[in-house]
């Protein structure tokens, strides 16, 4: 059994009629909402608490719909997802844009490589600062107002960096845009568990983990066929428009998922009270160990992808796009089939599978490279490298999601926030290892097996699955 309880609970009247209802009758609703007619001719009624109830022709036999994302029609399920997802994507879209554009940032600024790669680490710790502070605001006044606030933000810092005249007032520009970008991933998690619970759980987070972890492998390839059409500095006008758009999107299409009585939930009133509920579940700190140490893992591939393919093995923008681009695939084949493995035989074993073939694959790049089997003798076990990823991700997200219904975006924001964090620490070590010897396959991969091994020791120490029961159906 889990240690620590779910926490939504669907409230049940305190006494059943004993005969239906007038055909043109409507029952009264729980808490004074109003009901409403379907098309089918039931009564749906909601709750202060968001829970939803369909009234057939005997409401003592009508099914209770737990979450009320069961309620949405398949349509308005898939738009949800599709914005959601597209705001989550904002995030990786910011932070990875611009990997390519590495080598043109140190010759236009006549600095180092390591004096570039902070940049990147900033706009990770920006995110990671953002969220801290997004996530628990938003289980205090909704979704809607720091979604709209933060990501008006992320369009006026992306305009700083793009005009940008040094190095320094790019970093600040950068910072601001990983602040700015931090709404985005933590309320799209915290919307989806206001909306959905259980196996359905997995699959709406199976999906926004499949954008989270295809975008940051995709947007290089984006970004280099951007370095085609327009100078660095283009690419921060990209990412300004996409703001601009996000921004939009979320007044015209996005609805407050949060209604105001669990704003004002006894027990999750103040923000130390969410922080307390969530980091005191042995099962939620295990699983952000594991999620830090993958993100940081795929990080510090990122950060040193742009030298160690275009500087030592010599390929041009189009070509490093192209490496990213089949990356991708991996990634996708594993969000996509963990989720269908996490509901069958729960999040917690596929994990145990998945880092250990993340400690695998990173040793064999290691091997590869010391025996000199040159760029394919990487390209292969990375690419097993990133299907683990995907494997894990989203099992990251599900295992802490659903253990804290009502601090989704506490345990959302605290998620991402070590995930960027931790990611924008560590990526730079590979830069440290190598020194001025530039970097190496090796350098690269000895970072993502000690990341690989960290999220090993959490998930049998800390974690411990057998302790973990299974997935509400």
């Amino acid at each position: 059994m889990p240690d620590a309880p779910r926490t939504d609970s669907v409230p049940t009247p305190a006494s059943a009629p004993t005969s239906p209802p007038a055909p043109d009758s409507v029952p009264p609703a729980p808490d004074s909402v109003p009901a409403e007619r379907t098309a089918t001719g039931s009564i749906r009624t909601s709750t202060a608490t968001g829970a939803i109830r369909t009234l057939g022709s005997n409401p003592e036999t009508a099914p209770v719909m737990l979450h009320p994302g069961d309620a949405l029609s398949l349509g308005r399920r898939t738009l949800s997802i599709i914005l959601l997802g597209a705001l989550t994507a904002l995030g990786p879209f910011t932070i990875d844009l611009y990997l390519p554009a590495f080598p043109l940032l140190e010759e236009d600024f006549q600095t180092t490589a390591a004096a570039i790669q902070l940049t990147l680490t900033g706009t990770m710790i920006g995110f990671a600062l953002g969220q801290l502070v997004v996530g628990p605001l938003s289980d205090k006044v909704g979704r809607r107002v720091p979604l709209i606030a933060v990501t008006a933000l992320h369009v006026l810092a992306s305009l700083g960096a793009a005009f940008a005249p040094d190095l320094g007032l790019l970093s600040a520009a950068r910072v601001l845009m990983g602040i700015g970008a931090a709404a985005g991933g933590v309320v799209a998690m915290a919307i989806v568990r206001d909306l959905f619970g259980g196996r359905r759980l997995v699959v709406m987070l199976s999906r926004l983990a499949l954008v989270s972890g295809v975008a940051p492998v995709v947007a290089p390839l984006i970004g280099s066929w951007l370095l085609t059409l327009m100078p660095w500095r283009g690419i921060f006008g990209v990412l300004a428009a996409y703001g601009v758009v996000m921004l939009l999107s979320t007044v015209l299409f996005i609805r407050e998922t949060l209604p105001v009585a669990r704003r004002r939930d006894r027990g999750g009133a103040t923000m130390l009270q969410r922080y307390r509920s969530v980091l005191t579940d042995r099962v939620f700190l295990g699983v952000l160990v594991i999620g830090g140490m993958t993100f940081s893992g795929l990080f510090s591939y990122l950060s040193a992808s742009p030298f160690l393919f275009q500087v030592t093995h010599g390929l041009d923008a189009q070509q490093y796009g192209l490496v990213f681009a089949v990356n991708s695939l991996g990634v996708v084949v594993g969000v996509q089939t963990a989720s269908r493995l996490a509901a069958r035989f729960g999040p917690q074993w596929v994990m145990a599978y998945s880092t250990a073939v993340l400690l695998l694959a990173g040793s064999a790049i290691v091997v590869t490279d010391q025996l000199g089997l040159g760029l394919w003798g990487t390209l292969i076990p990375l690419f097993v490298f990133m299907t683990a990823c995907g494997f894990t991700m989203p099992n990251v997200q599900v295992l802490a999601l659903d253990r804290h219904g009502k601090a989704a975006g506490t345990a959302a924001s605290i998620i991402g926030a070590t995930n960027f964090g931790v990611a924008g620490l560590v990526s730079p070590v590979v830069g440290w290892i190598s020194h001025d010897a530039g970097i190496t396959a090796t350098s690269m991969a000895s970072v993502m097996v000690g990341c690989s091994a960290v999220g090993i020791l959490a998930l049998w120490l800390v974690v411990r699955p057998r302790t973990v029961g299974m997935l509400a159906p």
